[in-house]
């Protein structure tokens, strides 16, 4: 059986709708499973930018790169591994506000993790992590196993930027604009 390594994908679109259900598709017919997602709008102008974090093999991550590419409406579907961008996520744990003030040991191991105090209730505490799916992870587990019941949890998708000093659709984009202001001519 082929190894699977966790990638991220980077895709720069043009702002239509269906371009998320397009991309969505392709993962579903090569049955590989999103990990993470997360859609927002770009440093360029009309241009959306979807961070993808999927689980699967190399040559899964090259048919998955070749059918984005396709779609009209995309720019660019590049793939990266942890060593080439810099990710981050956030968290957010609601816990009881009387668990949080009783127990030291939750007050402290929020400290220590530098969470970030949200909203304060007589009933809850919302607290905020943000840092690496690890750092996230490692906190919830920690949570759990000193008995602390988070009443709910919540996490967003891996947001990224490459390690790179410029981003490939840059590029992509100017050469685009110069072919379209040739043909004009």
């Amino acid at each position: 059986m082929e190894e699977t390594t966790l990638y991220t994908i980077i895709v720069h679109s043009e702002n239509f709708s269906g371009i998320l259900n397009q991309i969505a598709a392709v993962f579903t017919r090569l049955q590989v499973n999103i990990e993470s997602l997360n859609v927002s709008a770009s440093s360029m102008k009309n241009v959306h930018k979807f961070t993808i974090s999927c689980k699967t093999t190399a040559k899964n991550i090259d048919k998955i790169l070749k059918q984005i590419n396709k779609k009209m409406d995309v720019i660019n579907a590049s793939c990266y591994t942890d060593d080439e961008i810099f990710q981050s996520e956030i968290a957010m744990f609601k816990i009881s506000t009387d668990e949080f003030k009783n127990s030291e040991d939750t007050s402290r191991l929020l400290r220590g993790y530098n969470t970030h105090i949200v909203e304060v209730t007589p009933d809850f505490i919302v607290v905020e992590l943000a840092g690496s799916s690890e750092a996230i992870n490692s906190l919830y587990e920690e949570l759990t196993r000193i008995g602390c019941a988070v009443k709910q949890f919540v996490r967003s998708g891996k947001v990224a930027v490459t390690a790179s000093t410029l981003e490939k659709v840059s590029d992509l984009l100017s050469k685009r604009a110069e072919r379209y202001k040739d043909r004009l001519q």
